[in-house]
């Protein structure tokens, strides 16, 4: 959303290291695991929007300004975390969401348990993903999101704000990698330490890149990314003491690179991306 919008957002790791912080933090205290998410999107905006305010309305540059919102997001969420609770030898843990089994459908042989045997977040996950890919492509706010992304002249010609929908765009998309990091510590684990996102907001950088900026690819590749994870886990325990285990870690992302550089080439690019909009200038 934020690229398609003209905007590349640095700051997903350190957004997502934060929601994952914030939602899980949320649960512990008392709260419920939708309210821990919800908190974690409101976490996610705020960054958000300090990202877009630097970047869209000052102009400035979206690689240091992303990569500072990074530091600045994790650096805040060690501190917050430390602050809250003592240094303990084990991590205090919360109780996640259960998966949920969709009738007749995760009775299927091979693929019934793992696909419709999920938490509720994967499954909002998925139809956002479809619900994301119907507004940009079919709706008016989708195209006006796309061509401030492609062309924010031709925006302002029509009679909108390119900058307010730049800004609304990248406060949407922040919210949505807080989310995911909050899915982590709500769904995935149970527990929250500071470097458990462990490079997943660079690999969705990627996977922009590899998608050509279109929703439905980018889940697909998202699963993909998800499918060489899983593996590396399992060949772990296969040839245990056999190889170094970081071979094993590295895998997916090295997979995630040539992936990037074999799609890049015929990527097209969307032709405002990361260049300031001024008004009245051309």
């Amino acid at each position: 959303i934020c690229e398609r919008a003209g905007v590349l957002n640095l700051g997903i790791e350190g957004i997502m290291t934060a929601g994952a912080m914030v939602g899980w933090m949320t649960v512990y205290q008392g709260g419920d695991l939708w309210t821990g998410l919800l908190a974690a999107a409101l976490t996610g905006a705020a960054f958000g929007l300090l990202h877009a305010m630097l970047t869209v309305p000052l102009g400035l540059s979206q690689h240091v300004t992303g990569l500072g919102i990074t530091l600045f997001a994790s650096s805040l969420t060690y501190y917050v975390f430390r602050l809250s609770l003592p240094v303990s030898s084990s991590p205090p843990t919360i109780e996640p969401f259960r998966p949920i089994a969709i009738p007749v459908l995760s009775d299927l042989p091979f693929l019934g348990a793992a696909v419709f045997t999920q938490t509720a977040p994967t499954y909002l996950a998925l139809a956002m993903a479809g619900i994301v890919a119907y507004t940009l492509a079919r709706t008016p706010l989708g195209l006006a999101v796309r061509m401030a992304g492609e062309n924010p002249h031709a925006v302002e010609a029509q009679g909108l704000d390119p900058i307010a929908i730049r800004i609304g765009a990248v406060v949407t998309g922040s919210a949505m990698m807080a989310v995911g990091g909050a899915c982590l510590t709500t769904a995935a684990f149970i527990s929250f330490f500071p470097t458990m996102i462990q490079g997943r907001g660079w690999v969705c950088i990627a996977l922009v890149v590899f998608a050509s900026w279109r929703p439905g690819k980018a889940l697909f590749g998202a699963l993909l990314f998800a499918l060489f994870d899983a593996y590396q886990l399992r060949l772990q325990h296969v040839v245990q003491g056999v190889l170094p285990y970081q071979l094993f870690l590295m895998v997916p992302y090295v997979l995630s690179i040539a992936a990037l550089v074999a799609m890049s080439r015929r990527a097209r690019v969307p032709q405002a991306l990361m260049q300031p909009y001024r008004r009245g200038e051309r």
